[in-house]
């Protein structure tokens, strides 16, 4: 009898150390809905595809101070048009530092789906001020911004990186004319949570 009490003593130190260990391992996790996880995962899946496929952005993520980064913004048309997503702010380290909803409107014919991901690598502060203040931040006002695309990573050095802003538009599926950023109204939301 004293051998099975002893197992059972075991067993449970065992199963309460290893609960502990999974809930001091992943202090960020704490606290964060399936939705908001999730959300993050698809940012990191679609920077690892993005960092796979362009040697620029690789670069950038070494000298910017912060990313952000929409997975999946889903642009729709018909007699107008309206481009909406939601994204994460991460550090260089992966930490997440916010939540951002993106949003556009278009107007005149057009008609047809697209879904895309883009991704923003703010270089200083004042990119990131204007990006957490307030109002947030609209594309193509305010702090500089360059549209990059695919000549951008054979034609750019470290000493020709003086703006303020340079997007990524990536993983472009759908039929709609194009998939374009300036304009654009991104803002700062909660974390995200089940409806």
């Amino acid at each position: 009898m004293m051998i099975a009490i002893k197992k059972h003593v075991w067993f449970t130190s065992l199963l309460l150390g290893m609960v502990a260990a999974v809930m001091l391992a992943t202090p960020a996790q704490a606290g964060k809905s399936r939705e908001a996880l999730e959300l993050e995962r698809q940012v990191r899946v679609a920077m690892t595809k993005l960092y796979a496929d362009n040697g620029a952005a690789r670069h950038l993520k070494t000298k910017a101070k912060a990313i952000l980064t929409f997975p999946s913004v889903v642009k729709v048309g018909f007699l107008g048009g309206i481009q909406v997503g939601t994204g994460v702010l991460m550090d260089l380290e992966g930490k997440t530092l916010g939540y951002y909803n993106t949003t556009a409107a278009s107007f005149g014919y057009q008609a047809g789906i697209k879904g895309f991901n883009y991704t923003l690598f703010l270089m200083n502060n004042k990119a990131i001020n204007r990006l957490t203040s307030a109002g947030g931040l609209a594309l193509g006002v305010g702090p500089s911004l360059v549209v990059t695309d695919k000549s951008f990573a054979t034609g750019f050095t470290t000493t020709t990186l003086d703006k303020d802003i340079y997007a990524f538009i990536y993983d472009s599926k759908g039929a709609f004319g194009g998939a374009g950023i300036e304009g654009t109204k991104i803002t700062k939301i909660k974390a995200p949570v089940a409806d």
